[in-house]
């Protein structure tokens, strides 16, 4: 499988062909090529060194790429750059937000210097969207980790941008706050966001995503949904399978999963504890 297909040129709001980058002779990229299909979450899956970020900065216009083309939203990242940057936010790998301002105060900066409307009422909307209203007023220093990414991918969708860049949005994160983030995931792609994540993380790709691209030594060796790159190994024979449940399972079971993992995690930062 290569490129993905469309339907029609509008359901395509990514497109890379031939895209090449090298370091000095280290070459990164050889020859990229993938679609990505609007309201749609694309991962993007390799491991350490693979160029998952090096496409992500050149779709993003942060880096230049040394041979084929891309656009996004219908603009060429060499060409139109300012168009692009209107048209995309870009989440790195470590949340880029400020621990000395509350999480309100973090959202009404950004709205103030987009210039936006009314940006006190924008970030009351985001805070509830993402399930923060009620840590609204703390610094951000006392955030769990779930806490600080779902705040950074809140700040990111100031400004209504059609195209989200996720670079390894849960590098780090402990298994309650990955899945508070694929939460937050899911929900920009059903409110009609497009998606481009990166990820290592198997499981990550797994859950979330619509279309798979691995990507290994510079190239797209496989690129289709779930379904279709699962049918390129033949199905196991099993004569009797016994469901044991997962870690998932098991972890939930004793921590819960009302959110209450999070608000401990929070008086622990703060030196304090639920009496």
């Amino acid at each position: 499988m290569t490129a993905q297909p469309m339907t029609a040129q509008s359901a395509r709001v990514i497109r890379v062909r031939g895209l090449e980058k090298s370091y000095k002779k280290l070459k990164v990229l050889r020859g990229v090529d993938f679609d990505v299909a609007r309201g749609s979450i694309f991962a993007l899956l390799g491991s350490n060194g693979a160029g998952k970020t090096t496409v992500v900065n050149i779709l993003s216009t942060l880096l230049k790429a040394d041979a084929g083309t891309a656009s996004v939203n219908g603009f060429d990242v060499a060409t139109q750059a300012a168009d692009v940057r209107e048209s995309i936010s870009l989440t790195g790998q470590f949340a880029a937000v400020d621990e000395i301002l509350s999480g309100r105060e973090n959202l009404v900066l950004v709205a103030r210097l987009r210039h936006l409307k009314d940006p006190g009422k924008i970030a009351d909307d985001l805070l509830e969207r993402f399930s923060l209203t009620g840590a609204a007023s703390r610094k951000v220093s006392t955030y769990s980790g779930g806490m600080r990414r779902r705040l950074d991918i809140a700040m990111s969708l100031i400004g209504n941008p059609p195209v989200i860049f996720l670079d390894e949005p849960t590098a780090g994160l402990d298994p309650q706050a990955r899945i508070e983030v694929w939460q937050a995931v899911r929900e920009l792609a059903g409110r009609g966001t497009t998606v481009l994540l990166t990820t290592q993380y198997l499981d990550e790709a797994e859950h979330l995503a619509d279309w798979i691209a691995i990507l290994h030594e510079g190239r797209i060796i496989v690129n289709g949904t779930l379904t279709e790159l699962r049918q390129l190994l033949p199905p196991a024979k099993v004569e009797y399978v016994e469901k044991q449940p997962t870690l998932q399972d098991v972890f939930f079971a004793i921590v819960g999963d009302d959110g209450n993992g999070s608000d401990a995690s929070n008086d622990r930062s703060t030196g304090t504890d639920k009496k």
